[in-house]
């Protein structure tokens, strides 16, 4: 069966699926990512054939690249930034396929191994004395849930609270696995899913399980994932971000009081009285040396670069060393105790990992200051210390181009400016990518406006602007009859609005934080003349069709605070090299993440609604330009009244 069979206006899809409008630009994507997986590894360089597809809403993506991945015959990992997209593959796409080609897919989801229940660590929690006595519905529940479960995913308990503190006691955490020695293998869900992943063909991950597999197989820890052949990274807009947390180092506060309570509560278990006073005092001796540590570190919250910190701080090299000393000392005496279980030797590793890391990053050890940032983040009460590549391309080179045989990666935003040049520089790839850019065939002409404010509206970083932004998204507000979703750059900004907007506002108002993100898309979806406001993570991810999402409002051009510490240096590198960090780096991210806030109106062809960006730098300055020519074709207005008639 080909390609062309399959997506053709009398084929596989159009005749066994209701409703399937045969798409020009699907059909191109998917016989591209065909092409692509069934090319041979360039000889000269060993590299793998890359692929890169922008596919705006409404091709179809996820099925222009499981269809080629299946008829490949090879071993393909699908990786998407998000466990729900994850999920949408598993339990609609691959059923769909599965009915429509007849045949039964072997595909195989993995998630990260926090999401799956440890039996070891469960039938721990529920025999320690100082739980066994309480009475706990969720415990009662996740014992009745274990009886039938096959996969002991999170997922399936769908009544289990986001921020329980009873999973993080009992599920499969990377860092607390005893391996072939845990005496519940037999019955270990991360140990089956593994085993089953070697007959799958199919395997839908996440970002964030791929590139922990990476950096495991880099630092030679073994591996996650069965070999594969090729990879197909949807919502590869995300790779950056998501290889530089991988490829660095990371110490935290919270978690070397994680490691201390780990051990306080094994201790409680297996070690005799003596014993386990022993360690409790020596834990909080550690503490006391932690919170000494923590308290070098200015109480302002934000993320800051280390090393200026570090050259003013007299007593910070005595301060590490303390730290670390602590950490040799607590590696030695868990595995004096190892005779108690295998645990002990996990603890140790533990603070060893901890131990290498803070040294990492400290500057302790001797380290090139030109590969890595070193940073800091101060929040309420907690600090942590990272160190992340300035730039992962020779990260990438290194253990994914030179690895697979082909790798196809595809968003609906990799170009800026009508280019992939951005995305390529970023991620170190050449001229022998191929790339693909397929625009949406929505009617962004026919049945959507672009507002901007008139000129004299004031700039983003004007006095008065923010009054000038709540009153005029109000008028809007009132023009859509609600039905909008409002994206903000930052909370005070969303919050000044939100004030405005209580009291005056005939619609109801729903604000980010005041209920689980879910739950405000619920009321938002259901309630058709509610208007949403949010942040961060709403830009992505929001697909809601029909009347109830007719208006999405932007407060500004989203560029990243310049002041971040990873930011700042990477700007850095590029104005050393005779760049120019503010086009090659600040708008090009800008652009990205603009795009995706937009791409929230237009989810089918028969939506239709107004895109209202509050920032006139789009005209007032030159940069605008650019800005301008990576959105959508929609119509240009800059007056209430024209969209007023609009939505008349």
């Amino acid at each position: 069966m080909s390609i062309k069979e399959i997506f053709a206006r009398n084929g596989t899809l159009s005749a066994n699926l209701k409703g399937f409008e045969p798409r020009e630009g699907q059909q191109q994507m998917a016989e591209a990512v065909a092409g692509t997986l069934a090319a041979e590894r360039e000889n000269e360089s060993n590299r793998a054939s890359v692929l890169l597809v922008e596919a705006e809403t409404g091709i179809g993506k996820t099925l222009a690249y499981l269809v080629p991945a299946l008829l490949s015959g090879q071993r393909v990992v699908i990786s998407t930034a998000t466990i729900t997209l994850q999920d949408q593959i598993l339990k609609k796409e691959i059923p769909l396929l599965n009915s429509v080609m007849d045949m039964e897919i072997p595909a195989l989801c993995m998630k990260g191994r926090q999401n799956y229940l440890c039996h070891y660590r469960w039938f721990q929690h529920r025999s320690n004395p100082q739980t066994s006595f309480l009475q706990n519905d969720e415990e009662d529940k996740i014992e009745q849930w274990l009886m039938r479960t096959e996969t002991g995913d999170r997922a399936e308990l769908s009544w289990l609270p986001d921020r329980t503190p009873l999973w993080p006691k009992i599920s499969a955490q990377p860092n607390q696995c005893l391996g072939g020695d845990c005496p519940e293998l037999s019955l270990c869900f991360v140990a089956r899913l593994r085993k089953r992943a070697g007959a799958a063909r199919l395997l839908i991950v996440n970002h964030h399980l791929f590139f922990s597999d990476l950096a495991l197989r880099q630092a030679g820890f073994g591996e996650i994932l069965p070999r594969y052949q090729s990879v197909i990274f949807d919502e590869a807009h995300h790779l950056e971000n998501v290889a530089s947390n991988f490829f660095g180092k990371h110490f935290s506060h919270y978690q070397f009081l994680d490691l201390l309570a780990d051990i306080e509560r094994q201790s409680e278990v297996d070690c005799p009285g003596k014993d386990a006073d022993h360690i409790a005092r020596y834990c909080r001796g550690l503490k006391q040396r932690l919170e000494t540590f923590i308290a070098l570190f200015p109480v302002k919250k934000g993320r800051y670069p280390l090393l200026p910190f570090i050259q003013k701080t007299k007593n910070w090299q005595e301060s590490v060393e303390n730290l670390t000393e602590g950490l040799v000392q607590l590696a030695g005496k868990c595995a004096e105790f190892s005779a108690h279980g295998e645990m002990w030797n996990v603890f140790a590793e533990r603070s060893g990992l901890l131990r290498e890391n803070l040294q990492h990053i400290s500057g302790v050890k001797e380290l090139s200051e030109d590969s890595f940032i070193r940073w800091y983040e101060r929040r309420d009460r907690t600090v942590s210390l990272s160190a992340t590549p300035v730039n992962v391309a020779s990260e990438l080179e290194k253990c994914l181009y030179s690895a697979v045989d082909s790798i196809v990666m595809t968003s609906a935003t990799l170009t800026t400016g009508g280019d992939f040049k951005y995305f390529c520089q970023r991620l170190g790839l050449d001229d022998s990518a191929k790339t693909l850019c397929l625009h949406s065939p929505f009617d962004y002409q026919g049945r959507t406006l672009l507002y901007v404010p008139e000129q004299g509206f004031p700039e983003a970083n004007a006095a008065g602007y923010a009054e000038a932004l709540a009153k005029r998204m109000f008028q809007l507000l009132q023009r859509s009859r609600g039905r909008a979703l409002v994206l903000f750059t930052s909370f005070r900004a969303m919050d000044h609005v939100a004030d405005y907007l209580e009291g005056r506002l005939d619609y109801p108002v729903l604000v980010q934080g005041t209920a689980s993100r879910q739950a405000l898309l619920e009321e938002f979806r259901e309630n058709t003349e509610s208007v949403l406001l949010a942040v961060a993570s709403f830009w992505e991810g929001v697909d809601i069709s029909g009347d109830s999402l007719s208006c999405v409002l932007i407060d500004k051009l989203p560029f990243e605070v310049p002041s971040d510490p990873v930011i700042q240096s990477r700007m850095k590198v590029i104005e050393e090299e005779g760049g120019k960090p503010f086009f090659q780096f600040q708008v090009p991210r800008a652009i990205l993440s603009l795009r995706q806030g937009v791409g929230r109106l237009m989810r089918s062809s028969e939506d239709r609604g107004v895109i209202g960006i509050m920032d006139i730098r789009l005209y007032s300055k030159g940069y605008g330009r650019i800005f301008r020519a990576s959105l959508p074709p929609s119509p240009v207005v800059r007056t209430l009244e024209d969209v007023e008639q609009f939505f008349a």
